[in-house]
């Protein structure tokens, strides 16, 4: 009895083995390689899969998902004879799980190392300067390489990115050096044509107030001037039209002298000639007034004159005689001016 419980213990016990080994789960976005007897079979999809227990054997379960693989940083020569170190990062996907199993011992190595030599090969033929400013041809090389080559593999390289470029210390401290000179140099240029800016802004804003307090001052001139005109012209016309005699000239002629004293500064006065002929009619009309020689008597009651033809009266030249026989106007004289001598 104990030999046919073992027995059907063994049996259940392969049974159930047989049945584990042979229901496959294969989660989504995976797949699995078959083998019967060490022969490709078939491939699993995701999903509830059967095979044949001990014949059929899973090889290999493959992630179809995009997979992300950094590699280090590998040192490159440029043209120029520098070494640079470059990071890299491969993006990838896996197409045909039997051509990655099969065609490719180790399509992460394989791919490691074809980026390597690519890498220095696109390198090699650029300089320092082109290699740093020139990430996304270099990535398209790289991309188009590993797209060649690994197309057979089953994979498909979707994206290839440099992580990053490091030069040299001493080359990195030259080119601080020379973008800290070049920042220095832009700064000063700016500052220059910042002042020549403010200098052109400055003498326009002079230029412009020049010209309007120049064209002000000569509208002041031109209204002064044409006030004082307009006032000389009026006292003329009152003279003319008042018929002023000797004795109201010699009357302002004294009201003026006054002004000839003003200042400390004036030692010497010059009086025209004109102030002694008005002074003697000034006199001669105190005297009429006073009496003169004759004993203080009352004077005779003047002879009226006849009435005097008006003069006619230049703005410029004042009053002109006038000829008693023709009753015209004669030409203005002048009188000689005498000076006092200065003693020197």
């Amino acid at each position: 009895m104990e030999p046919v419980l073992i027995v059907l213990v063994v049996l259940v016990v392969v049974a159930f083995i047989a049945l584990i080994k042979t229901i496959q789960v294969i989660p989504q976005a995976s797949a699995a390689i078959v083998e019967r007897f060490g022969r490709y079979t078939r491939t699993l999809s995701a999903g509830l899969n059967i095979v044949v227990p001990f014949i059929d054997t899973i090889r290999n379960r493959i992630d179809l998902r995009e997979q992300v693989v950094p590699f280090p940083p590998q040192p490159v020569i440029t043209s120029d004879n520098l070494v640079v170190n470059i990071d890299t990062v491969i993006y990838y996907q896996v197409t045909d799980p039997r051509a990655a199993t099969y065609e490719v011992a180790s399509y992460i190595q394989a791919i490691e190392q074809l980026t390597v030599t690519t890498l220095r090969n696109i390198i090699g033929s650029m300089d320092l300067e082109s290699t740093l400013t020139s990430r996304e041809v270099i990535n398209a090389g790289l991309r188009g390489v590993l797209d060649e080559a690994t197309g057979r593999w089953g994979i498909r390289v979707n994206r290839v990115e440099l992580k990053a470029i490091e030069p040299p210390t001493s080359i990195q401290d030259s080119m601080e050096k020379q973008m800290r000179a070049d920042r220095d140099k832009r700064a000063a240029i700016l500052t220059a044509e910042g002042a020549r800016q403010a200098q052109i802004l400055r003498a326009e804003g002079e230029k412009q107030a020049a010209v309007l307090q120049a064209e002000g001052e000569a509208q002041a001139a031109v209204l002064k001037a044409d006030g004082e005109a307009a006032a000389i012209r009026t006292v003329f016309e009152a003279i003319h039209e008042g018929d002023a005699d000797q004795k109201l000239l010699a009357y302002q002629y004294l009201q003026t002298l006054p002004e000839l004293a003003k200042g400390d500064a004036n030692k010497l006065w010059i009086i025209p000639s004109e102030v002694g002929d008005a002074l003697k009619g000034l006199g001669g009309a105190f005297q009429g007034v006073t009496g003169g020689g004759n004993g203080g008597a009352a004077p005779a009651a003047p002879a009226v004159p006849p009435p005097a033809a008006r003069v006619p009266v230049d703005p410029a030249t004042g009053p002109r005689p006038v000829d008693t026989e023709n009753k015209t106007a004669r030409p203005r004289v002048e009188p000689t001016r005498q000076y006092p001598k200065i003693d020197e």
